[in-house]
């Protein structure tokens, strides 16, 4: 005889249901050919739109193909090359420097285990889960940015307020098959209804078992926890 379900695993599994029906086209949005050409997205999407990383990186990826490319620039010239994404001179030295552990460490090849690509520079956890899922297949964790840290609270799936907390916690209660699609499915609902200031209630396919929108969440939802930048080195 089966485990009974708690109110929380029903809740998860509800939204899952309702999300995969709503976007059964939900996925990376970042545009990539190779796992170096992703993990230089992933970093550079840092508090910067996938919209624009990928403006930049439609040239970026003509010039630069491999880790030593990345390794013999400058952070001058680099940081020039990728100008318009946020925080560029700090990221055109993560790019440098990443690229010389890769050349030298890694035959310029991307690491596959979740320690190898935390010890890159710039690169935190939610920026290793990306790359070992769509880079390597590898579903080790649940990638939580801003729009997976802001819903999972206003869903009711998770009080927890930092993003390592919040995926420890997401990964007790959400199946494992879900960890990868989880992360796809929230920001797709985050971008399109469920806004960070002005969610679009009315419209939602969630709204009738969304403690937030019914007013008795147990934590202040009003705009979602802001998201600490310390966390992505986790």
């Amino acid at each position: 005889m089966g485990t009974a379900l708690t109110p929380r695993d029903e809740q998860v599994v509800e939204v899952l249901d309702r999300l995969y029906e709503t976007y059964p086209d939900s996925g990376i949005s970042l545009q990539f050919s190779t796992r170096l050409e992703l993990l230089v997205a992933v970093v550079l999407s840092a508090q910067c739109t996938d919209e624009r990383v990928n403006e930049v990186t439609d040239e970026l990826f003509d010039q630069y193909e491999t880790a030593a490319d990345y390794a013999a620039a400058t952070e001058e010239q680099l940081a020039a090359d990728i100008y318009g994404v946020t925080f560029h001179n700090n990221k055109a030295s993560y790019l440098r420097e990443t690229g010389e552990i890769l050349a030298t460490e890694h035959d310029g090849a991307v690491p596959d285990t979740m320690s190898e690509l935390t010890d890159l520079p710039g690169v935190g956890r939610k920026t290793a889960n990306v790359v070992l899922q769509h880079g390597h297949d590898v579903v080790e964790g649940i990638v939580v940015d801003t729009h997976v840290q802001r819903l999972s609270r206003r869903l009711g799936v998770t009080e927890e307020r930092r993003p390592k907390a919040i995926e420890t916690d997401l990964q007790s209660v959400v199946p494992e098959d879900d960890w990868k699609m989880l992360t796809h499915l929230l920001i797709s609902h985050g971008r399109e209804v469920c806004t960070a200031r002005t969610p679009a209630c009315d419209d939602c396919v969630l709204a009738d078992i969304c403690p937030s929108e019914r007013g008795d969440a147990t934590v202040d939802l009003a705009s979602g926890e802001p998201w600490d930048e310390s966390d992505t080195h986790s």
